[in-house]
């Protein structure tokens, strides 16, 4: 009983996690990403090495927010397969519209 409720405790901390890169002194904006991509990475994200070009995503438009982001079942998978499968998202926020 008491190992299962450290692992619900372990859960609910951990439950979601995100890095956040803005590039100014605004808040984490509100609106869907311009981008959003799930990469798979191995051995508790020891293997797996994923890049994202923001300029290729932007197409000429300035980088607003970067993001990373590893949500609950991102971490119930992990767990399930021993850490042996990860995943994790990235996100891009471009500034301005598409049509500019």
């Amino acid at each position: 009983m008491k190992r299962m409720l450290v692992l619900v405790l372990v859960l609910a901390l951990a439950a979601c996690t995100s890095v956040t890169i803005r590039t100014d002194s605004a808040g984490k904006t509100k609106v869907p990403p311009d981008f959003q991509q799930t990469y798979v990475y191995w051995w508790w994200g020891l293997k797996g090495e994923h890049s994202v070009n923001v300029r290729e995503v932007c197409q000429g438009r300035a980088v607003e927010q970067m993001q990373s982001v590893s949500t609950l079942s991102n971490l119930f998978f992990t767990i399930i397969t021993f850490g042996i499968r990860e995943e994790r998202s990235a996100r891009v926020w471009c500034k301005g519209a598409k049509n500019e």
